[in-house]
């Protein structure tokens, strides 16, 4: 039997363990993604090293997220990441260079590669042939620094693509579509490995578009072969020197498969609100809409941007709605503006947002309470836009055009007009005034990096304690995402580099008292459902709840970026033995978990937790292998990791 892409790619990188499905591997990283809002706390990290220069083929940060800088502590985190990039042998993308992914892809990216990025749609790249993970900043720092990035080997799905989109359908649809069939964690501990005469049908943009949100699927990753396609693909954009073929064997085993038709894919939304309540749209046609948004890494490309153009030409934005676009590229904006597009969308009455992620994640165009808000971006969870209240709708960016001239939400096969192309730009050139490279050594050596007031070293929790006790701080149900953990929007983000700030906030949009609680009962545990920590990878989301002392989340299942992200702070992750006993856990109850510290270093894989408030047990179990026992052993993984230096 033959090898599939992922395992070509992973063994061509491995450099611990075994490829067995569910046993941890280690892996060596080629590139490396950071951003402003997590990429303060990674770049912090990989200080700590002392290692002095990145130890990756290359390393980049871009400012893409914070780019408002509303306050003087926006400013100064892109000041502290762009002469610490200068200096550590990292390239630096200015505010207003575009979504760090699409500026990657354009750039950075090579078939064949690895890539860790501190951030969950770092798989965006999949559709060029790379195998790219989000992961949280320490994770990525280690891998900055040369060191393997270790997760448990996937199982490999197997997409079996047939058929061609019909006109209207989009990419988006099709990510959509797996996101109907398999739910938001449906794709928990796998890769989707898209095959079959269907790919051929799609170009770059439209399978990155399909990997960005595979994200939303909970999947390791997302993957499309690099063929002539991608080979003409890099020409357009200059790169085609760094094009290699990666493709799966004639006769590639897999552990699972599924079939999707393409040409039986129609226009869908998700409703509010999580990406996978999804209907045609059909059902939520008629709807009337208060806000429109094209943009995101995910659907902010020259292909989307174009087709919105060809939709409002000759046409007029409705009096009741505000349409804007979120370009996830300077250079795309710009071809867009040469061939006259630009003036099309304008001239209807679009605005023209900078080249960031904007509102995707609530910074700019927060809605009213009651608005409703229909958007061409990946995430719809309730309370990301910047109002905890909100209705957003997901949808491509065809139907968001069609729906913003409408002013209700709208069938685009109904306007009697030629679909759009789903058209690459002709020439992208790679001269682009807005990346910075990293100064040569010498100079390096030289350089001084600029430390803001806002710039605060990250806290370290202590060794793991011989026993557990606490309150359960809150008690959550399914799908809680790390928006709802440690929420975004402006007024949040400038904290990012300044922990004992950004802890005020934790659960705020959910429950504002849950940090003065946590002070003042000393910490505590956390209890969810089902999948929970889903979404972004900031491991913020594990590192403020960790300053306030929580020591233990008990959930029914957790995302996979967000269980590491705890392991690595020092919060023990905890899984409900019998999901049912979820149901007798409340907010306010004391647990204690008796002789923690012994049993996990001993490797027990079940605990029992006494619930004193009620006089009742239950059982939890610990899934950690020795080297995650050794992390929280030690009060996280930056504790080890100054223990045991990488050399």
């Amino acid at each position: 039997m033959g090898d599939n892409i992922t395992r070509k790619i992973l063994r061509a990188h491995l450099v611990d363990g075994r490829m067995v499905p569910g046993e941890e591997i280690g892996i060596k990283v080629d590139e490396i993604l950071i951003q402003d809002i997590t990429g303060t706390a990674a770049m912090m990290h990989f200080e700590a090293m002392q290692l002095g220069r990145v130890r990756c083929r290359v390393a980049c940060v871009y400012g893409d997220h914070n780019v408002l800088q509303v306050s003087e502590e926006n400013t100064e985190d892109h000041v502290y990441l762009s002469t610490a990039a200068r200096k550590y042998g990292i390239w630096w993308a200015k505010p207003g260079a575009g979504i760090g992914h699409q500026i990657h892809q354009e750039h950075f990216a090579c078939p064949g590669d690895t890539a860790l990025g501190a951030d969950s749609h770092t798989p965006h790249i999949g559709g060029m042939g790379v195998f790219a993970m989000g992961a949280g900043g320490l994770d990525v720092a280690v891998a900055m620094g040369g060191g393997p990035y270790y997760l448990h080997m996937p199982a490999v799905v197997r997409v079996h693509l047939t058929g061609r989109l019909p006109a209207w359908s989009t990419a988006k649809d099709v990510i959509l579509e797996m996101l109907r069939r398999l739910g938001a964690s449906g794709g928990f501990g796998k890769v989707f490995e898209y095959v079959g005469p269907g790919v051929r049908t799609l170009n770059v943009q439209q399978r990155i578009t399909i990997c960005n949100m595979g994200a939303e699927l909970g999947a390791t990753t997302s993957l499309f072969p690099s063929d002539d396609i991608t080979r003409d693909y890099m020409r357009r954009i200059g790169r085609e020197r760094d094009w290699r073929e990666v493709s799966a064997d004639p006769d590639a085993g897999y552990d699972d498969s599924m079939e999707v038709d393409l040409g039986a894919i129609e226009p869908l939304v998700a409703l509010p609100s999580n990406p996978d309540n999804v209907v045609p749209v059909a059902q939520a046609e008629g709807v009337k809409i208060d806000q429109v948004m094209v943009g995101s890494c995910t659907n902010g490309s020259y292909m989307d941007l174009r087709a919105v153009a060809e939709i409002v030409r000759g046409r007029r934005v409705h009096p009741d709605v505000t349409f804007f676009v979120h370009p996830s590229s300077r250079l795309d904006l710009e071809e867009l503006a040469r061939e006259g597009l630009l003036t099309e969308m304008i001239a209807a009455g679009v605005n023209v947002e900078a080249a960031t992620c904007g509102a995707c994640i609530g910074v700019g165009h927060v809605p009213a309470k009651g608005m409703k808000s229909l958007r061409a971006i990946n995430r719809n969870f309730k309370g990301r836009s910047g109002q905890k209240d909100d209705e957003v709708y997901l949808s491509s960016s065809e139907v968001a055009a069609a729906s913003a001239v409408a002013g209700v939400i709208t069938d685009p096969r109904k306007l009697g007009i030629p679909a759009p192309a789903q058209q690459e730009p002709s020439r992208l050139p790679q001269d682009n005034p807005s990346l910075v490279p990293p100064a040569p050594e010498p100079e390096a050596a030289r350089l001084e990096v600029a430390r803001g007031e806002n710039i605060v070293p990250i806290p370290v929790k202590g060794p793991l304690a011989e026993s557990l006790r606490g309150e359960v701080l809150i008690a959550l149900g399914d799908d809680i995402s790390t928006d709802h953990i440690m929420p975004a929007g402006s007024q949040i983000l400038r904290y990012r580099s300044n922990i004992p700030k950004l802890a005020e906030y934790v659960f705020n949009r959910v429950d504002p008292e849950f940090a003065r609680r946590a002070r003042a009962r000393g910490g505590g545990f956390i209890v969810g459902g089902s999948n929970y920590g889903q979404g972004s990878s900031r491991e913020h989301a594990a590192i403020a709840p960790m300053y306030l002392g929580v020591v233990g989340v008990i959930a029914k299942a957790f995302a996979r970026i967000h269980l590491a992200n705890l392991i690595n702070w020092g919060i023990v992750p905890m899984t409900f033995a019998d999901p049912a006993d979820h149901e007798r856990v409340s907010q306010g109850d004391l647990l204690e978990i008796p002789d923690v510290r012994r049993q996990i270093d001993a490797g027990a894989e079940q605990l029992t937790v006494r619930n004193v408030s009620r006089g009742t047990t239950f059982a939890v179990k610990v899934a950690l292998n020795r080297r995650e026992r050794d992390y929280l052993l030690a009060g996280g993984k930056l504790a080890y990791t100054k223990a045991h230096p990488i050399h």
